[in-house]
Order: C-alpha cells, then sequence, then structure tokens
C-alpha cells in the first residue's frame, strides 16, 4: 500500500481521540465548504489505500488530504485527521497546525477568519475533553435522578435530562459545535446544559417606561407571582438577567441603551433556573413548563452567531405562531399531533441584552415522554442510545419502525406548511417528540414545536390560501421572512427538514448499526414522496416543486456554517443572514444515489 508522494502510509498519530475526531469534522465541513478551494481546486487522486485530494500550492504549499465517500452532505469527506504537506511529507495531525496551513492559502482577507476559527476550535476541545471526562458522572447522576431508563423520564422537568443527553452530541454540520466562547471548565459546569445545573436568575429594575411588554396579563410573568417580587411595580419592570450577562456586558448595554443611571440590579436572588439544549433558555425549576429565553453576550455555531435576542426578533416569533395556528385551525388532522409552544409574551428595553422571551408549554404532555430530536443518538444511562429506549417502550423494540411514524408525521405537516408557502426553522433542537402509552399495545406520537422566530415564507402562496387572514411583510420585523417565490423557503426545508431532521438520522442509525443505509434512505425517501404526493403534483403545485427541487434534483442546498458563521465576514461570504447561508452537495434521496 502506497500513499501520494512524501506521505507516510500509516494513519497513526500521537493526538487525543478528542482531537483526531474533531480534526476529522472540521477537514470534512472544510471540504463540504469549498473553503480555500478544496473541492473546487483540488483533484482527487486514487491510491491503493483510498482516495487522497490534491490541493495545489497557491501562496503556500501543496497540501494532500485522505479522503472517504460521504454521501450525507457531500461527496467526500476527511478519512482520517490528517494534513500531509507535499513538499517534504510532514503529517499535520493538529487542528491548530492544519488550520495554519489552509490559512496560508486563503486571500488575506480572510486570515482573521482562520484565527478565529483556530480560538472556536480549541474552545470546542475543552468541551470534548471536559464531556469525556465526565459522561459517567452525568449519566449516572441523572439516572439517580430520574431513573435507569430515559423512555420512563416523564414530564416537563424530566424532559431537561433529555436535554443535556442531547448537549454531549456533536451538530450534524458545524464542526465545533460543543464550543461556547468565552467560557472555562468553571463556566461550562455552572451554566451549560449537559451538566444539568441549577442557578439563580437575577433581576434588572428598569423603568417601565423604558420597557416594551407583550403579553403577560394573564400571569405568564415569571417574577409577578414570585414571593419576593415587591420590586415589579407601577413604576418599575423587573427584567429577569442571565447570570453570565451580569459585569461588563449589562453595563455596556446599559449604557448604549442609554440607562445606566436608571437601572439598578437587585440584590435579591432571583428563581431558580435549569438550563435547556439552547443554552439562553432556561426552564424554572418551580415552573418547568415556563421556559425563559434570556440573551447571552457568547455565541455558538459560529463566533457571529452571537446569543442576543434582538427585540424584532420577539415580534417575529409571536407572529410566527399565530400564523402557525391559523394553519392548524385550517387543518383539523393535525390539532392533535402537533403541538406549539406559547411565545407571545415577552419583554424588552430596546436593546440585544435587554430582553426576554416567556415561552409557555402545553400543559398536554406532562405525563409524556417528551424527547428533543437532538438526544435520539445520544448514550443514554448504561450506553445504550436513547432511541432504543424509546422503541423499547414504545415500537416494540424496532427503532425503524420510531423512525417512520415520526418521519410520517414530520412531512406530512411540513408539507403541509410548505402548500401555505410556510418554510420552518424547525431543526433537530426546536422539535420534540412527545409519546404516550395508549394501551398495552398502542402508542401516541405527537410533535412539539417552538422557536418561530425565523422562518421563510412565499407571501403569493401565503395569501392565495389564506387571504385576509395571512401576515405579510409589514408585521414581521425580518425583512428577509418574506419574499414571492419557493426559493427560499425550499431551501430551509431542505437544509432543517430534510438534511437534519431526517437524513441525519437515516445516516447515523446506519453508522449505529441498526439498518443498512439503503433501507433507512429508501424509508426517508418513500415517506417524503408519500407527503409531496398530497399536495398535489400539477404544475405550479407545491408537490410539484418539491419533486423536482428535492427528490429529483441532482443536488441539495448544504448549509454553508463555517464560511458564514467565522470564516469570513459578511462582505466576503454574501450571507445576507448567517443561519441562511448555502453550497450544495448529492442528493442522498435520488434511488440512484449509489451512498456507501
Amino acid at each position: 500500500m502506497t500513499a501520494p508522494a512524501g506521505a507516510p502510509a500509516g494513519p497513526g498519530t500521537d493526538r487525543a481521540p478528542e482531537e483526531r475526531a474533531l480534526l476529522v469534522r472540521v477537514l470534512s465541513a472544510l471540504l463540504r465548504e469549498d473553503v480555500v478551494g478544496l473541492r473546487t481546486r483540488g483533484t482527487v487522486l486514487d491510491r491503493p489505500d483510498g482516495p487522497w485530494l490534491r490541493l495545489p500550492a497557491g501562496t503556500g504549499e501543496a497540501l494532500l488530504l485522505p479522503l472517504a465517500p460521504d454521501g450525507y452532505q457531500a461527496e467526500y469527506a476527511a478519512r482520517l485527521p490528517l494534513l500531509v504537506r507535499e513538499s517534504d511529507g510532514a503529517r499535520l495531525t493538529g487542528t491548530d497546525e492544519v488550520l495554519a496551513a489552509l490559512r496560508a492559502l486563503a486571500d488575506p482577507l480572510d486570515r482573521d477568519g482562520f484565527d478565529a476559527f483556530a480560538a472556536e476550535c480549541r474552545e470546542a476541545l475543552t468541551a470534548l475533553r471536559l464531556h469525556t471526562a465526565t459522561h459517567d458522572e452525568l449519566t449516572t447522576a441523572l439516572a439517580d435522578r430520574y431513573g435507569p431508563d430515559p423512555a420512563h423520564w416523564t414530564g416537563p422537568a424530566a424532559g431537561l435530562a433529555h436535554d443535556a443527553l442531547a448537549a454531549r452530541l456533536d451538530h450534524p454540520v458545524y464542526p465545533a459545535s460543543r464550543g461556547r466562547a468565552g467560557l472555562d471548565e468553571a463556566g461550562l459546569r455552572a451554566y451549560a446544559p449537559e451538566f444539568h445545573p441549577r442557578f439563580r436568575l437575577r433581576r434588572l429594575l428598569l423603568p417601565r417606561t423604558a420597557v416594551t411588554v407583550a403579553g403577560g396579563a394573564d400571569g405568564h410573568w415569571p417574577l409577578v407571582d414570585a414571593p419576593d417580587a415587591a420590586e415589579q411595580s407601577a413604576t418599575h419592570f423587573a427584567l429577569p438577567v442571565h447570570p453570565l450577562t451580569v459585569g461588563a456586558p449589562l453595563d455596556a448595554a446599559l449604557r448604549e441603551a442609554g440607562l445606566a443611571g436608571e437601572a439598578v440590579l437587585s440584590p435579591r436572588p432571583g428563581p431558580l433556573a435549569v438550563p435547556t439544549l439552547s443554552m439562553r433558555t432556561v426552564a424554572l425549576a418551580a415552573d418547568p413548563l415556563l421556559h425563559l429565553k434570556l440573551p447571552l453576550a457568547t455565541a455558538t455555531l459560529g463566533l457571529r452567531n452571537r446569543r442576543t435576542i434582538k427585540p424584532g426578533t420577539l415580534l417575529d416569533g409571536a407572529t410566527g405562531q399565530r400564523l402557525l395556528e391559523t394553519v392548524l385551525a385550517r387543518e383539523p388532522r393535525f390539532r392533535e399531533s402537533v403541538l406549539q409552544a406559547d411565545e407571545t409574551v415577552y419583554a424588552h428595553a430596546g436593546h440585544e441584552l435587554l430582553a426576554v422571551l416567556c415561552r409557555r408549554y402545553p400543559a398536554g404532555p406532562a405525563g409524556s415522554t417528551v424527547v428533543p430530536l437532538a438526544a435520539l443518538l445520544a448514550p443514554a444511562p448504561g450506553g445504550r442510545l436513547v432511541i432504543d429506549h424509546l422503541a423499547d417502550r414504545f415500537y416494540g423494540g424496532d427503532p425503524l419502525a420510531l423512525l417512520d411514524a415520526f418521519l410520517t408525521l414530520l412531512f406530512d405537516w411540513q408539507t403541509t406548511l410548505f402548500g401555505y408557502g410556510i418554510g420552518l426553522e424547525s431543526h433537530q433542537q426546536n422539535v420534540s417528540l412527545v409519546l404516550d402509552r395508549t394501551g398495552p399495545r398502542g402508542t401516541r406520537l405527537r410533535l412539539l414545536f417552538k422557536d418561530n422566530d425565523g422562518p421563510r415564507i412565499n407571501t403569493v402562496r401565503l395569501r392565495d390560501r389564506l387571504g385576509r387572514d395571512a401576515p405579510g411583510p409589514a408585521d414581521f420585523a425580518d425583512p428577509r421572512i418574506c419574499g414571492d417565490s419557493d426559493g427560499p423557503v425550499c431551501q430551509v426545508f431542505t437544509t432543517i427538514t430534510v438534511h437534519l431532521c431526517a437524513g441525519s438520522y437515516a445516516f447515523g442509525l446506519a453508522r449505529h448499526g441498526r439498518a443498512p443505509l439503503d433501507r433507512l434512505l429508501a424509508l426517508v425517501r418513500d415517506r417524503l414522496a408519500e407527503a409531496v404526493e398530497r399536495l398535489g403534483t400539477g404544475p405550479g403545485e407545491p408537490g410539484a416543486v418539491l419533486r423536482a427541487r428535492l427528490l429529483a434534483a441532482p443536488s441539495l442546498p448544504v448549509k454553508a456554517m463555517v464560511s458564514a458563521g467565522t470564516l469570513l465576514t459578511k462582505e466576503r461570504s454574501g450571507a445576507a443572514d448567517i443561519n441562511k447561508h448555502y453550497t450544495t452537495g448529492p442528493n442522498y434521496l435520488l434511488p440512484t444515489a449509489g451512498v456507501r
């Protein structure tokens, strides 16, 4: 077996497992996003040990990357955590040195982005090592508190334990997803969901005249009914604040908002909270059906993907929720199977660090097993996957039967929304399975959705279906939400519903040996095709659009999250929205895709 000239044949590296795994994901993501022309400038070389990519020298050295067939969102992925420098055969096996080598090939305007991404990867590596070291500690603590079988973790408080398991998995696309900018080990242990901590919120007393309040008349505001909430008065509003925001970030926000001399941070302890999978969102320990989305001066999934809350997104989330309620009222078959969290109660003081969303979950799932999609492939206490436990209790031990039931309902609902011109950003974190036993052999599956502030809407289709009930561009703060074509809606449907909520589980379950990949992809394809056919596939009908752009397309849009989120400025990437910036990848839904 021989490698390319100058490259040792052996795959060995002295790096720790966490760094090896991270580097494979980083190289695969950079290849997928064509960073420094890896895809478009590189040449694939067939060698006895497998394919290699040769990236020719530009301003730096020519590099060699060992490849493996992929098929999920790229034709190839990295086979080994390794770049080889062609000139001398040097093996680059550390994330820092690999990124430095690629940085040398980048446009000088983009090199700061490589430095920032290297720092982000170091934070992700810190979290990965910590997760490895504390795995048994966490799973033992969860089993002691909630029981050994996650399929029996019922109720809203127990659902947060599933969030803790999910937070220890990698994002399907973003390679450094476990990193949280600016947090060290102490900060992660105290506030990150993967440690399932509890902590006290703070309260910021603001003049009521400075605060915009929506909803709350029915008692949703968490601080109104608290025993020590006497500070909430006719003249002041007690805004809940995450402890990580207190200090320099909060002081700067108050200055920028012109409130530095009028705001007072209460010395009294705020309510006890537990972080959810979305770290900036916390559940109240005393009322776990109430979640508070609080801005943080940190970033995840890209250093430009800040965890603050722009006031306009609160309006957009409430408008989006009302739109979905309007659709549900017109589609009675979903009234019992699709659940929505209430997101109409919020407050802000005109600044992205001075805001709160009070998300109220429906009381119906209180006795159910509620599991975010992001937790399905996580190891549970004892080592088995969460999906296996759920399959044992609810689907006769068959994880594919669970996947089938989920995909059937998911695609039915999401294609119905597409028929109205709506594409939801309902990724793995924003969709939960709600499972109940309905008898000795019966199971009821429902889906619970949240976070409706970033949809894409074809207003032409929406007006055709809803008439005067259709919101328009003036009803949303973000002008990117509304358009007059199917393109942006289809991109969101593909990259979120299909890639993250369906395709990732086909490839993931195959990787875990639950079924052959071709069988799992056929299941995804068949359930999607059935849902598309229900839309109608005549000329111009929404089913025809999805069939052409999804089921029959030679390639599919793929999120370019690293480029838009960290590596490139918006001016360099051209991204109008860093969460909706795309490249392309192979269509694994084609029967002839030949995915290996």
